[in-house]
């Protein structure tokens, strides 16, 4: 019987150690049409700066691509950080998206830079406090509402004739879920990295919606780091690529994605073990039982109306199989 909720996935485009940057960009095509023959709802592509393991740092290249090798999955972005850009330019690159692949785009919004100060600094980018004038630019150029007396009421956005597509905003507090709902948009709760439970947050955005063009309803997304394989073993064993990266990441120590065998072998620092102790209860790692039943327990926890699914692993090949699990255990697969 097929879940009740749709499934989802987000594709940070890894580079594991070993293989090639353009090799990463190979796989983020066939993990897309992957997904789109097994019936995903949607993919989407995280922006991210400056982490040697993760090559999605321009998520409106990665969506031009991934649409045009697909034909039924919706492809956006969860999200394009929008402090690191001027709100004219992302009018511009998703106007052009959805003319190009009219209602298969969406456009998620994040707060967070993608990166670290260094990345902010080389980056340009505006502080957390003025995403809220920003978002308000973006929107105002979307629908011509600059005040006559405004400099950038002069500026037609270009590509012209067509709208923005669906915007989500991402977030994981009832901050950010209350300012999705009064603004029509989608909500997405990063339950990936976050402890804080999603379902106050998703009933403050339900509370505080009001329905727009897009979103006659509201729609919520829960998003979740999970690992899927034949077997518990199997799948604990492939989860320290990320277990162990992560650590590193945090620690200081940026690399590519390693093998399990080489990450299974590193001796860690006690700051690295607690970073992976405090981390891992929000990674989900099992085999497709056990996973397909505790992604649909989440789901109904939070009053989610879909999961969107990330995987974190060393090998391709095994990654487009975890997602095939997956769609199979959870009764999305279409073929």
């Amino acid at each position: 019987m097929p879940a009740p909720f749709a499934l989802s996935l987000q594709d940070l485009a890894p580079i594991a150690e070993g293989t090639s940057t353009a090799q990463a960009m190979h796989e983020t095509i066939l993990l897309a049409q992957e997904a789109d023959r097994l019936g995903y709802t949607r993919l989407w592509y995280a922006e991210h700066h400056g982490m040697p393991s993760i090559a999605s740092s321009v998520p409106e290249i990665l969506i031009g691509s991934a649409a045009a090798h697909t034909s039924n999955i919706r492809v956006g972005s969860g999200g394009v950080m929008l402090l690191n850009h001027a709100p004219l330019r992302i009018a511009e690159a998703y106007r052009t998206l959805e003319a190009l692949h009219p209602g298969r785009i969406d456009l998620g919004l994040g707060r967070a830079p993608g990166g670290d100060g260094y990345a902010m600094r080389a980056l340009r980018s505006g502080g957390g406090e003025e995403f809220s004038a920003y978002l308000a630019e973006l929107m105002a150029f979307d629908e011509e509402g600059f005040p006559a007396d405004h400099p950038f009421s002069r500026v037609p956005v270009s590509p012209g004739g067509i709208r923005l597509p669906p915007k989500w905003l991402l977030g994981s507090s009832g901050a950010s879920a209350q300012a999705a709902g009064q603004l029509g948009f989608g909500y997405a709760f990063a339950a990936h990295f976050s402890h804080t439970p999603a379902a106050p947050a998703f009933a403050a955005y339900r509370d505080a919606f009001v329905p727009s063009e897009d979103f006659p309803e509201p729609r919520t997304i829960l998003c979740l780091s999970v690992i899927c394989a034949p077997t518990d073993e199997e799948a604990q064993f492939l989860g320290l690529s990320q277990a162990v990266n992560w650590a590193r990441f945090v620690t200081g120590e940026q690399r590519q994605l390693t093998a399990p065998e080489k990450a299974q072998e590193h001796q860690l620092t006690p700051q690295q073990q607690q970073v992976i102790d405090r981390q891992s209860s929000l990674w989900l790692v099992g085999s497709p039982e056990r996973m397909a039943e505790t992604i649909t327990e989440k789901a109904r926890e939070s009053g989610a109306d879909e999961v969107m699914i990330t995987t974190t692993m060393h090998s391709y090949e095994l990654r487009r199989r975890s997602y095939r699990l997956l769609a199979e255990s959870l009764g999305i697969a279409s073929s």
